[in-house]
């Protein structure tokens, strides 16, 4: 039987305390979206980076096609792409894709001592369940919820309640109270994934920065993609499970 822990936001994460453990990243709104997306369009990987200066020195001395997105603070970084998948799709395919985002990306980093780290969303989480009960169903699972600015944040707990749920629905697990919590929360909640999407904090603030509210309409659809990512130690980079 295993384990499923929580982690609430990416800086409750102790990097050596991952060692020994299968960790999966959650930021719904939206960089684990994004790379969910970007893997299943034909990115030929994404990288994850800690900022705009990492990032900018990645391009630098990358000699394979790229595509560089990011975002700070929810605004689209100067001379990067959006990095959201209606952007993303037409440019994406046979690239990799250099991601710096304000928390998903910094979570992915922090979380990399794991022995075995994977980013989901709802897009996937239906099969990145199949996945882990198939791989890792007698380990330690630890969720890792983005947050942001040193804060918990509504959507990223509700994507990993979602996880939760469909592990449990096939494969026999010990939850952590705060596991526990997040099943609780979203089976507990009437609102449609989008309703509890767009009432987030970071829903509300992105939708008044200008916003559609299709980019949340399209990251709220539950079990669509069928892309697992997984982090390569080696590489730093993100690529698709080959199955």
């Amino acid at each position: 039987m295993g384990n499923v822990q929580l982690i609430f936001k990416k800086e409750d994460i102790v990097p050596e305390q991952m060692r020994g453990k299968a960790a999966v990243v959650f930021d719904v709104l939206f960089a684990t979206s994004t790379i969910t997306a970007a893997l299943a369009d034909g990115a030929s990987s994404v990288i994850p980076v800690y900022d705009q200066a990492q990032a900018r020195e990645k391009a630098r001395t990358f000699n394979e096609p790229y595509v560089l997105a990011g975002e700070e603070q929810g605004r689209t970084i100067e001379g990067f792409h959006h990095p959201l998948r209606t952007f993303l799709n037409p440019i994406v395919k046979g690239r990799h894709l250099i991601l710096s985002t304000t928390n998903g990306t910094v979570a992915v980093n922090r979380s990399s001592q794991a022995d075995h780290l994977y980013t989901s969303s709802l897009l996937n989480n239906r099969e990145m369940a199949n996945h882990l009960i198939e791989n890792h169903n007698n380990e330690t699972i630890v969720l890792v919820c983005s947050g942001t600015s040193s804060h918990f944040t509504m959507e990223d707990f509700y994507g990993a309640g979602s996880l939760i749920s469909y592990l449990v629905e096939k494969g026999s697990f010990t939850l952590s109270d705060a596991a526990q919590t997040a099943l609780l929360f979203y089976n507990g909640l009437s609102a449609s994934p989008f309703e509890v999407l767009r009432s987030s904090k970071i829903g509300r603030i992105l939708l008044q920065l200008g916003m559609d509210e299709k980019e949340i309409k399209f990251v709220a659809q539950e079990g669509v993609l069928h892309t697992i990512p997984k982090f390569d130690p080696a590489t730093r980079q993100i690529k698709e499970v080959v199955k």
